[in-house]
């Protein structure tokens, strides 16, 4: 149990939660755009992009966020 806890802890590997009017994102590099509609972030070379409507941060820490709106969709590109 305690490998575990490090593992997470110690963890560099991008992780997304998806609910119900709500994305959590660790381990993000950066917040590139923001806006009602979408939020766009990096993490290496790949881009993470969340769409929806009436988006907005609540949470954000050092590589983490929290968007709180309608969700329609998250996209993953190079």
């Amino acid at each position: 149990m305690l490998n575990n806890l490090r593992e997470y802890i110690d963890s560099k590997e991008l992780k997304i939660t998806i609910l119900k009017n709500r994305v959590n994102i660790i381990n993000y590099d950066k917040l590139r755009d923001i806006s009602e509609k979408e939020i766009l972030l990096t993490k290496d070379n790949k881009k993470i992009k969340v769409l929806g409507k009436n988006l907005k941060l609540n949470k954000l820490i050092e590589n983490e966020i929290l968007i709180l709106g309608f969700i329609e969709k998250v996209e993953f590109y190079e």
